[in-house]
């Protein structure tokens, strides 16, 4: 049996690599990630023809139709580049549509989203770092919504915010609210990943269209989240690891290349050991997300705690590596150890979501 990926799959992959390699340079990441909103319409439009946004959504809708695995080879990509954009936040918004709307809102919704003409993000995170669905205190009266949410990722550039919120009956679901509804107030936050800025977002008896599919799209949406950013953790630590070699290979001390001593040798494997089997982890929760959906959260769970754990120590052993250029801001290493940051925190952290796995495994 054959466990690599489709000669279609290579194909874009190589194809997205290319294009980010030519246009989107760390100058260019740079240059995007000091504006004010970290978002650049060319760019995003460029992705936008390359068909990244409308990766999963069905063809009747306008998009590619093809599975959450293909979708997490783009983050991949993103992540080895340090794309910034709103990329994670609009691919979440679709899932919800796609596994929590009702036949039509998805008419009415996806066909701009597939195109990246209407950006979605999601608004799932509250105080305390609380990503838990069953703890949010964010509440619909039927009229309105009433909360706050914290780390909205691109609020501020969004067409629409796919909120996570209570009932009046205590059931959790999600509610879209459209750019510039009333009761909105978006409040920049200052964070350490500059490529994937988030806003916190107070709502006050905002007027919400709940969404009318299956209760279960929002945890569909939660896994999905959490396995494109273990996708863009493996991206983003390949990189580091292709620049700590570099770096070994080419750095001289004491009349010779320090890739040459044993003790960075061993760092280096160590890094290289501790990747590589991380790869089938995420293509495998990937597949189980589309084709063995009763495992597809708990694979979900372990490949956020295990990558984004991992692109933590790999963006750290890299920098160490470099030594004190590796600290510095005009050096680009500490644009993946920023966006490592992010990734840990986005969804829950390492320890969240092991709990996680644990109870959903049985113990």
């Amino acid at each position: 049996m054959d466990f690599g990926l489709s000669q279609d799959q290579l194909l874009f992959q190589q194809t997205l690599r290319r294009f980010l390699t030519e246009q989107c340079p760390t100058t260019r990441v740079r240059a995007i990630m000091e504006t004010e909103t970290a978002h650049d319409p060319a760019l995003w439009q460029a992705l936008s023809e390359l068909g990244v946004p409308g990766l999963i959504v069905p063809p009747e809708y306008g998009g590619a139709g093809l599975e959450l695995l293909d979708l997490a080879l783009a983050a991949e990509e993103l992540g080895y580049a340090c794309t910034p954009g709103p990329f994670l936040g609009h691919a979440l918004a679709a899932v919800c549509v796609i596994e929590g709307a009702s036949e039509e809102q998805r008419r009415s919704w996806l066909p701009a989203m597939a195109e990246g003409k209407s950006i979605g993000t999601v608004a799932w995170g509250e105080a305390g770092s609380q990503w838990d669905p069953q703890h949010w205190s964010t509440t619909f009266d039927g009229q309105g919504l009433n909360g706050q949410k914290l780390f909205v990722p691109f609020a501020n550039v969004a067409d629409a915010l796919f909120v996570g919120a209570r009932s009046a009956d205590g059931r959790v679901g999600v509610y879209r609210v459209e750019r510039g509804a009333p009761g909105v107030t978006i409040t920049p936050l200052s964070v350490v990943d500059m490529t994937r800025k988030v806003q916190h977002v107070r709502f006050e008896g905002t007027p919400a269209t709940p969404l009318e599919g299956p209760a279960s799209g929002l945890q569909r949406a939660i896994d999905a989240g959490c396995i494109l950013i273990a996708a863009d953790a493996f991206g983003g630590s390949r990189r580091c690891l292709e620049m700590a070699v570099s770096y070994a290979k080419t750095r001289e001390q004491f009349g010779q290349v320090i890739g040459a001593f044993q003790a960075v040798k061993h760092q280096l494997a160590n890094m290289a050991c501790e990747l590589e089997p991380a790869l089938s982890l995420w293509w495998y929760a990937a597949h189980a997300y589309d084709h063995i959906r009763d495992q597809a959260e708990r694979h979900a769970a372990m490949v956020k705690a295990h990558l984004t754990d991992l692109y933590d120590r790999i963006t750290r052993d890299a920098t160490e590596l470099h030594g004190g250029i590796g600290f510095t801001w005009e050096f680009d290493l500490h644009l993946w150890f920023r966006r490592a940051v992010f990734d840990r925190g986005f969804l829950g952290d390492a320890h969240y979501h092991r709990e996680r796995a644990a109870k959903l495994a049985g113990w």
